[in-house]
């Protein structure tokens, strides 16, 4: 049976969803026309061997205010090992759109229930060079919020939400150092998690479109094979 996206329940705030959405909102529809700053799209020249992936952002209501919800992968896989990640996969052929895949994914990896789930947009695909997938982000508001854990240890070690007011706070935001002339990108240390590479770029640039961003210190660097957790504190 294909894998169908949910329907968007009724009432709420206009657009649907409570007040703190707004921004959300703004920034999917400012990120289909707005260049991406951090990321290539797939060079004309390689699409043919690409293969279309999805990763949901997915926004609740907390106990600590609106919250992201974070994985963290297995130290055992072959791919990102031990990397903190947004839920999401592969597209399956039964798939039918990128919102199917990304819920299908935070299902099978969390549990989260896609019937509790409301999309709300989805930003431009994005060049994933290491494994060689193009990206699609789909935003969506958790209007059922539930307890979620890893379904499989084997491919994901830990989940969580993460409060937006954790990300934009300042002392939570590192800057990150990649390997072999990759140049530096945005990083996150907070709640236990060290969040860097596309799942880092991303959210930095959500919370730029947003609005919510406030300005952070990006002198300190870390290397990203080094996180500041293994010193027991944020950097």
């Amino acid at each position: 049976m294909p894998s169908e996206s949910p329907a968007r329940p009724p009432g709420g705030a206009p657009g649907g969803g409570p007040e703190w959405l707004g921004p959300w909102r703004r920034a999917v529809e400012a990120g289909r026309s707005s260049p991406v700053p951090w990321r290539r799209q797939v060079p004309a020249g390689r699409r043919a061997t690409v293969r279309p992936a999805a990763v949901l952002v997915l926004l609740g209501q907390g106990p600590d205010g609106p919250d992201v919800l974070l994985t963290r992968r297995a130290d055992t896989l072959r791919s990102h090992a031990g990397q903190v990640a947004l839920p999401g996969g592969r597209r399956d052929p039964e798939d039918v759109d990128d919102v199917a895949t990304a819920l299908r994914e935070a299902q099978e990896e969390v549990g989260v229930d896609p019937a509790g789930v409301s999309p709300l947009g989805t930003l431009p695909a994005l060049w994933a060079p290491p494994a060689d997938h193009e990206v699609t982000t789909v935003v969506a508001w958790w209007h059922a919020p539930h307890p979620v854990a890893p379904v499989d240890l084997a491919e994901v070690a830990a989940v969580g939400r993460v409060p937006v007011a954790a990300l934009v706070d300042p002392a939570n935001r590192v800057g990150v150092r990649y390997p072999a002339g990759r140049g530096e990108g945005p990083g996150f240390v907070v709640d236990g998690f060290f969040v860097w590479g596309f799942t880092a770029g991303l959210l930095s640039w959500l919370l730029d479109l947003a609005g919510l961003a406030v300005p952070w210190d990006t002198t300190p660097v870390v290397d990203h094979e080094g996180s500041p957790l293994d010193d027991g504190g944020q950097a």
